[in-house]
């Protein structure tokens, strides 16, 4: 069995690693996306694995991280994404900006309409980043339908523009798939 590391105490207590230095952790990440392990904490500020996860916990507790098991046995830590105050999806303004400037057929609630429905339809193709034409038509249009009679003509209107938004590939020609790659 291993003696006591640097910086813990004989009696078994809890060192005295301040959650600052834990935290520094997280914020020195050269990939600051990348959830980070007991392991990772207790190497970076030479502590016991038992202190790493106290202070871990603790600062979990205090809303500063969040945390998810990963394994039978295996858990990582990760610094929360701030939410904007426009809603849950930072970059949902920026999307809805674009789906803003779109040139739609229709005018006032007809255009709304089919606003909301090109919003759907990237909404539904972020969720199933392969998504084929049917998928759309059977999924979206009936609850999207933007005062088209039909789902053809709904998906003449609604793809050309879902195909000039971020993240979005349309599928090549005689393809099918239409798919997200992010954005």
């Amino acid at each position: 069995m291993a003696g006591p590391r640097e910086g813990d105490i004989a009696d078994g207590s809890v060192e005295a690693v301040p959650l600052s230095a834990v935290i520094e952790v997280f914020d020195q990440r050269e990939d600051a996306a990348r959830p980070l392990t007991a392991t990772d904490v207790m190497e970076a500020v030479d502590c016991s694995r038992r202190t790493a996860h106290n202070k871990l916990n603790e600062l979990v507790e205090r809303g500063v991280l969040e945390t998810r098991k990963v394994g039978s046995r295996s858990r990582v830590w990760w610094t929360p994404i701030e939410q904007s105050a426009s809603g849950p999806d930072p970059a949902g303004s920026e999307i809805e900006q674009l789906i803003a400037e779109v040139d739609l057929p229709g005018t006032g609630k007809t255009l709304v309409s089919r606003q909301e429905a090109l919003l759907a339809a990237y909404e539904y193709l972020k969720e199933h980043p392969e998504a084929k034409k049917s998928d759309f038509l059977q999924e979206v249009f009936p609850e999207n339908p933007a005062e088209y009679e039909t789902a053809e003509g709904w998906w003449n209107a609604i793809q050309p523009a879902l195909a000039d938004l971020p993240g979005v590939n349309p599928p090549e020609e005689r393809g099918h798939i239409w798919h997200f790659m992010g954005g």
